[in-house]
């Protein structure tokens, strides 16, 4: 099953804390809680509109982030990196990506995250920022 969202990718921050009371109280930047909330709203129409339910038990995924490419380069490097020739090696890190989305998908395409025993991921370049996630039932 493949969702693709036409959402810019963001990485997830670090947690920031306030003090409360005499706990602590840790919660998402701002960006990433955003990004959170709208692509849970994203997959939630996703999954109205095809009839599924989260997914459980074993679950295989591919995840591909497409990054914008920078306004500042030459025709050239911008034609190298939508292509593919050049690919994003600068920062957020992958493993950023990857933690906002997957986080954002509990409980709407997954019940919770640590169903996935098998993940595949990319960082690209595109004229159009998006996300696709492919999901794949681990049968053995």
């Amino acid at each position: 099953m493949r969702f693709e969202f036409d959402i810019e990718p963001v990485e997830q921050a670090r947690p920031r804390a306030v003090r409360f009371g005499t706990g602590v109280r840790m919660y998402d930047p701002k960006k990433v809680a955003v990004f959170k909330r709208q692509l849970g709203m994203l997959a939630k129409q996703q999954m109205l509109d095809r009839g599924l339910e989260p997914f459980d038990g074993p679950l295989e995924v591919c995840m591909e982030f497409y990054r914008p490419v920078q306004a500042s380069l030459s025709q050239k490097e911008r034609s190298r990196r939508l292509s593919g020739v050049h690919r994003p090696t600068v920062k957020p890190d992958l493993d950023n990506y990857i933690k906002s989305t997957s986080d954002a998908l509990n409980g709407i395409i997954w019940e919770d995250d640590n169903l996935i025993v098998s993940l595949q991921a990319e960082k690209l370049y595109s004229e159009r920022p998006h996300l696709t996630v492919e999901i794949r039932r681990n049968e053995q």
